[in-house]
């Protein structure tokens, strides 16, 4: 494992995450201004496995409504990234463990994972996909939200796998075994 900083590091990489902990803008930006961008594009498109993890899962869609945001997302998948809603009695963020319903139980990222399990969010926005094809799991929090996503090599979660304990070991887990094939 290695933290990558230029675009030539990627290269020869059996598997990249793309973490995320704070804004949309700032992510995307960031990821432009040391020109991983495009490197992140060209590396999904080698078809090896690649995770995005809360704003590393948002970054992934075309665009954030998060603070006004300007800058577009990579555009892998179609949809756009919206703030809850603000139901009245719920908190926002959202900072604590709900439940996933696996609704992709083929889903690679989700073996060994029982639709039910709880896991760690930390979130105030999430992605509304284009294409509901791609919704691996699903979180009520006030509303329902695709709290993960794949297609072919792309998986995302808005959680933490990293916070989730058991459940997200074994996400890990899994995710380490398909880059090992």
């Amino acid at each position: 494992m290695r933290l990558v900083k230029k675009p030539d590091e990627i290269n020869g990489a059996r598997a990249v995450v793309l973490p995320g902990v704070g804004a949309f803008d700032d992510c995307i930006n960031a990821l432009r201004k040391q020109e991983l961008l495009e490197a992140a594009r060209r590396y999904i498109q080698t078809g090896k496995p690649f995770l995005g993890i809360c704003v590393g899962y948002q970054a992934l869609f075309e665009k954030s409504e998060e603070f006004n945001s300007c800058a577009a997302g990579l555009g892998i998948f179609g949809g756009k990234v919206v703030r809850f809603t603000g139901k009245p009695g719920l908190k926002i963020p959202q900072i604590g463990w709900n439940q996933i319903e696996i609704t992709r139980p083929d889903c690679p990222l989700y073996r060994g994972i029982q639709s039910g399990s709880h896991v760690y969010f930390v979130h105030s926005f999430y992605p509304q996909p284009a294409d509901d094809g791609i919704v691996a799991t699903r979180t009520t929090y006030g509303e329902s939200f695709a709290s993960s996503v794949w297609r072919d090599n792309v998986f995302a979660t808005q959680f933490h796998p990293e916070k989730s304990q058991n459940v997200g070991l074994q996400l890990l887990k899994n995710f380490v075994e398909l880059a090992a094939k």
